[in-house]
């Protein structure tokens, strides 16, 4: 009973952090559409990136891709302009406003030219003349995020790193809601074959001299899911892939062993960032029946410390880092943070807490703010951000009439505990 009562606890606290979240229902749609005089402005910042992903294409340009899932893996060469450092804090993602964003205080995009996959080798060699050390960075982000999402996401951690590196997108199907959970877990599993391809491409090109994987939450699944594969058909990971960065893995703690198993003796050099605060994660485990997610384990605490000392993995324990983002979800983000990472990436030099002095105050902007919710759990989860989110909140109803009524009224209940008004969620509330 004190455990239901604690779990309980926990999800209401995760609940009144969901009401403190900034709502998503005032950015514009379409920011992605190119504004070609932007990287005029004095002081703006330019990253040109490299985006794969296996989501189907929009019908509008502003757009460019959805959350369903294509048929095919599409390239894109895609450029963002980032506003002059005096006007953002390091970590952040300036929304616009309006479109077309003003390049001076916001995010916006300069270029989206269509790539073949044949003619990527010709990306990078761009690239490296540009001034990346052959050293390709390749991020996967995590769930609830839409197209816009990660792009933006990804130029602000390249730009605050300052890593003279070759920016490398790959964005899976997340149709950017907390309802849907399910598809983009699937989703994962949908785009393994497409990322295993994408990481041997780029360790084939004579233009990268080596990679790194960056992965954030769920897109862990996807990251270790096609590095195992690839250990698999190829009897080891692809030598130029040195380093795996696993930053909040939204990953059964049981399944991550098996992986670092199957990966082998050669496998790249590991990094865990965990937080114990991560609230995101503390809903998952209670969601997947208890099950230890490996972003919030306690490094330091058995079995966990020998485990991870024998399997050779370094941890940066980001437990005592502060955060703007109610969930504590994305700390890896911050602008302190990426910086470090940038420097020790730059070195070539391990990352671990005994190499990389933390601060006592650092402070970042969420990556993915409402992250890691399933089904049942989600609709609780879901229902404070359903007043303010109108996708979340057209397709909240229908979530909630498929479910049993004790579900509906675990629901209600949990949501008055949040002080959330429960009718405005209905049909006629929209």
């Amino acid at each position: 009973m004190f455990g239901r009562i604690e779990r309980d606890g926990r999800a209401a606290l995760v609940l009144t952090a969901l009401l403190a979240l900034p709502a998503c229902a005032g950015r514009p749609s379409g920011v992605l559409l190119p504004i070609a005089d932007a990287g005029a402005v004095p002081g703006t910042s330019r990253v040109d990136m490299l985006v794969a992903t296996t989501r189907k294409s929009a019908a509008d340009k502003g757009v460019l891709f959805s959350g369903e899932r294509g048929e095919a893996v599409t390239y894109t060469d895609l450029a963002v302009s980032i506003p002059p450092d005096a006007t953002r804090q390091p970590g952040s993602v300036q929304w616009p406003k309006s479109v077309p964003g003003n390049p001076a205080t916001d995010f916006v995009a300069l270029r989206a030219d269509p790539v073949e996959r044949s003619k990527v080798a010709t990306w990078t060699g761009r690239s490296v003349r540009r001034g990346a050390k052959r050293h390709a960075l390749v991020f996967v982000h995590g769930f609830n995020n839409k197209f816009e999402d990660a792009v933006f996401r990804f130029a602000q951690i390249v730009h605050d790193s300052g890593a003279e590196v070759a920016p490398v997108l790959f964005t899976w199907p997340s149709r950017g809601s907390v309802l849907a959970y399910g598809y983009d877990r699937e989703s994962t599993n949908f785009s393994r074959n497409a990322l295993e391809t994408l990481l041997r491409d780029l360790a084939r090109d004579p233009n990268v001299g080596e990679i790194t994987v960056l992965a954030h939450s769920m897109g862990n699944w996807l990251a270790l899911e096609s590095l195992r594969q690839m250990a698999i058909r190829d009897k080891r990971v692809a030598p130029k892939i040195r380093n795996v960065i696993l930053a909040a893995p939204d990953v059964d703690m049981d399944l991550a062993r098996a992986a670092f198993h199957d990966m082998g003796k050669d496998r790249p050099r590991l990094t865990l960032m965990v937080s114990g605060d991560d609230q995101a994660l503390a809903v998952s485990r209670l969601v997947w029946g208890d099950s230890v997610r490996l972003g919030a384990i306690d490094p330091a605490a058995e079995p966990y410390r020998s485990e991870l000392e024998r399997e050779n993995v370094a941890v940066l324990n980001l437990s005592t880092v502060k955060s703007d983002d109610a969930l504590n979800h994305g700390k890896f983000a911050s602008g302190e943070v990426v910086a470090l990472l940038g420097r020790r990436l730059a070195d070539g030099q391990p990352i671990s807490d005994g190499q990389i002095g933390i601060g006592d105050r650092l402070v970042s902007t969420a990556a993915g703010a409402a992250s890691t919710v399933a089904t049942g759990a989600a609709l609780a989860v879901a229902a404070p951000v359903a007043l303010v989110d109108r996708q979340t909140r057209e397709t909240y109803g229908e979530h909630l009439s498929n479910m049993g009524s004790g579900l509906r009224d675990t629901v209600g209940s949990t949501v008055d505990l949040a002080g959330a008004p429960v009718r405005a969620l209905g049909g006629s509330g929209r």
